[in-house]
């Protein structure tokens, strides 16, 4: 997988009147942190920036900042967007650690719910976690989690382990299988549930 440069000037001054002054020259304020270093103060090009948000997937690529003939490779953490206009002002990048590796939030995407039994009958997807920390190689970042509902019922927990991911890729919480979501039903919906059972039960018994 290809890893885009972001072209950066290093920006020596930080506060509020430093980030201005950058942003009148048409570029954006960024700060890279992590990794036990100290955190470098950066520029970059507006329009270029604002070209790779349009693509998508910022958040969730890494980059290689280039900045005085360094190259700094990072995974973008947050985007402050000016409130009126909507332009990106502020940036802040984690630094990849040395084993590549990085916790990372990744939304979780859950299909066939219009086979799903639960659903059909009048249940409800109740979402615990709609997006789930993992462990993950800084270049090969998941776009999603997905959660298939084909079997799900009323009643029915989907926790972690019935989650497939990629390889390499591993939940943060390890002490548990924790819930992703669960299929609730009405009271309405139980008691048909409840109902059909008591009835194929009671076909059981005069087969007997």
């Amino acid at each position: 997988m290809a890893i885009e440069t972001i072209e950066a000037t290093a920006r020596p001054r930080a506060g509020k009147g430093a980030a201005r002054a950058v942003r009148r020259e048409g570029k954006i304020p960024a700060v890279i942190y992590g990794d036990k270093k100290e955190p470098q103060t950066i520029a970059i090009d507006r329009p270029a920036l604002i070209k790779m948000l349009n693509r998508g997937g910022f958040l969730s690529s890494v980059f290689d900042v280039k900045v005085d003939g360094e190259t700094v490779r990072v995974l973008p953490r947050d985007i402050q967007f000016e409130p009126v206009k909507d332009i990106p002002i502020h940036i802040d990048f984690q630094r990849v650690p040395g084993d590549g590796r990085i916790r990372v939030s990744v939304p979780v995407e859950f299909i066939n719910e219009e086979r799903c039994p639960g659903l059909k009958r009048g249940g409800t997807l109740n979402i615990v976690r709609h997006e789930v920390e993992v462990l993950a190689p800084a270049d090969a970042i998941p776009e999603h989690l997905t959660v298939d509902l084909a079997n799900a019922d009323i009643g029915d927990s989907i926790h972690i382990s019935a989650v497939p991911l990629p390889n390499d890729v591993t939940p943060t919480i390890t002490d548990r299988d924790f819930t992703v979501a669960t299929v609730v039903g009405t009271a309405s919906a139980r008691s048909e549930a409840d109902g059909a059972e008591d009835e194929a039960g009671g076909e059981a018994e005069s087969e007997d």
